[in-house]
């Protein structure tokens, strides 16, 4: 067979590697406990080479797919992976995103005899071989344990936002390694929810391994090496094609996160875009040192949310693989809030300092090919957590996690859709079956936020109003952006609305902060009004206003 390049042939092997993380991320809903991964989808898998460059991503979040390279390459430094193995980790600094997120990652072994060999079995491998490929998948667990239910309240260090595991085995030779899983299980509130999302990761990890050997028994170790090359190398040129086509020069945006919850001070996102020829420098020199509190982002982060936005310029039938990234450097100066240093609290920077920063690029983006870059959209993730013991259950803790859609932007010829999660997160609503089925609560309003979405020749994306009421004594945290800066519109569109928060008890409605965590009474309201999306372009003249 010959492996030289063929269109044909690259559209072939892009599907199958694609197919391959879709099928793992399937796995892992079905198979999960939790409703944060079986209903909201938060969770996202891919497929990487001996070498830990991404071959497919799974259409999942976003903010995951970006930064996984880091913890596969991280797990690689660390660990000496065999047939069998699986490691997990979550540590911010080693490739991780904040600590919640818990990434697996197993190497597939193939030898040439052992795949004839193995054939009936559905399983390759030699110990001693070195790996061909890599699959990994991660998922936001609703606890890891730390000073508040949800592991995603207030804290100044990382130290009090949960259990930090390192690159460790957690499946050793296909058997769980039992003191690992133990000692997770034993530092979270809810361990048999989290018992079950473990297994599922590691069964979706199982499932990759399978798919991708009887992909090389079907097309052989030689053509799909040859595959795997030509899919990074035709993002690279596609990307460099992409960049030529924007016209050289530095544009420089910068946009705001409210505070830290600590500090009441606005934070810095800055970026400079260098662009010469088939290459960009992105330099977020000039953004805010690290803080106080907890929104500070982790290189990681930094470096998915440049891949996201410039994945958005390329159309979506290119892989997306490590190669979209190879014309692109990325400048983030260690102990900002775009690249913190140890032990700086980082849950917020995953969720709500990558909104930031990819608000930041789009705006600089605007100054160069302006009909290509929507207004701003809602720009947080609106993260709610719950936990507390359940009456329904004899005192059983419970921890509950979600983010709330908003107003996506308008974009030049199209208005902004309502109430929809936007760019670095990709997750879906918790249905209201499920939540008052798992939970002591109750969801007493779920709507649009009319009129919330900012005006212009296209119109901004409505947000969402969500009220739920604590059938028990519950600790609640709230992490949330946008409250004091609205989303920003764009060519004389007008900007969104801000968000609110309200806590309603004894009839009484109270505005809360965007970033708190409090004790709430049973029968409080919590009340979450997401922003709305900036509008694109000078609102058209209506009649009566030219008659005037």
């Amino acid at each position: 067979m010959s492996t030289s390049f063929d269109p044909t042939r690259l559209e072939i092997f892009k599907n199958l590697f694609h197919s391959v993380a879709e099928e793992m991320g399937a796995a892992l809903r079905r198979v999960a406990f939790s409703p944060n991964i079986k209903e909201r989808r938060d969770y996202s898998c891919a497929v990487f080479n001996a070498a830990g460059d991404v071959l497919a991503m799974g259409d999942h979040m976003p903010v995951h797919l970006g930064s996984m390279p880091m913890s596969v390459q991280a797990a690689m430094r660390a660990l000496r992976l065999e047939e069998g193995d699986i490691a997990v980790l979550n540590d911010p600094y080693e490739g991780g995103t904040h600590l919640p997120d818990l990434t697996m990652v197993m190497p597939v072994h193939f030898g040439k005899s052992e795949i004839r060999s193995q054939k009936s079995e559905g399983r390759i491998g030699n110990p001693k071989s070195k790996p061909m490929f890599y699959v990994a998948n991660r998922a936001h667990h609703a606890d890891v344990g730390g000073a508040q239910a949800g592991s995603m309240g207030l804290a100044r260090e990382v130290f009090q936002e949960g259990l930090r595991i390192p690159p460790v085995k957690i499946f050793r030779k296909g058997q769980v390694v039992d003191d690992v899983l133990a000692l997770i299980l034993r530092n979270v509130r809810t361990p048999r929810e989290r018992e079950g999302d473990l297994t599922a990761q590691i069964a979706a990890c199982r499932i990759g391994e399978r798919r991708l050997a009887e992909m090389v028994l079907k097309y052989g170790q030689r053509e799909v090496h040859a595959y795997e090359r030509h899919l990074l190398e035709y993002s690279e040129r596609t990307t460099a094609a992409m960049l030529k086509a924007i016209p050289d020069g530095t544009y420089r945006g910068e946009d705001f996160l409210d505070s830290d919850g600590i500090d009441p001070q606005r934070l810095r996102i800055a970026v400079s875009i260098r662009k010469r020829g088939a290459r960009a420098e992105v330099d977020f020199t000039g953004s805010a040192p690290q803080c106080a509190g907890s929104i500070n982002a982790v290189e990681a982060i930094t470096w998915s949310a440049v891949f996201y936005v410039f994945r958005c310029l390329l159309d979506e039938q290119v892989p997306a693989t490590s190669g979209l990234m190879r014309p692109i450097s990325v400048v983030a100066p260690p102990g900002s809030i775009v690249n913190a240093l140890p032990p700086a609290a980082v849950a917020g920077g995953n969720v709500e300092t990558s909104q930031r920063i990819v608000d930041t690029l789009f705006r600089a983006l605007a100054r160069a090919v302006p009909r290509r870059i929507p207004a701003a959209s809602q720009g947080t993730m609106n993260n709610l957590t719950f936990g507390g013991a359940d009456p329904r259950h004899n005192g059983e803790p419970f921890a509950y996690y979600e983010t709330i859609a908003g107003g996506m932007g308008a974009r030049p010829g199209l208005d902004g859709l309502n109430g929809i999660h936007t760019h670095m997160t990709n997750s879906l609503n918790s249905p209201i079956e499920v939540l008052e089925h798992a939970y002591p609560l109750r969801v007493r309003k779920y709507s649009l936020r009319r009129g919330s979405g900012g005006k212009g020749r296209w119109r901004g994306g409505d947000g969402i109003v969500r009220e739920i009421e604590l059938l028990t004594e519950t600790q609640v945290g709230l992490l949330c952006d946008r409250r004091e800066t609205a989303p920003y519109g764009l060519a004389g569109g007008a900007p969104g609305a801000k968000g609110e928060n309200h806590l309603i008890a004894e009839g009484k409605a109270k505005r809360v902060a965007a970033k708190c965590s409090f004790y709430a009474p049973a029968g409080a309201v919590v009340r979450i009004a997401t922003p709305g999306g900036g509008g694109w372009g000078p609102p058209r003249r209506t009649q009566s206003s030219r008659k005037k």
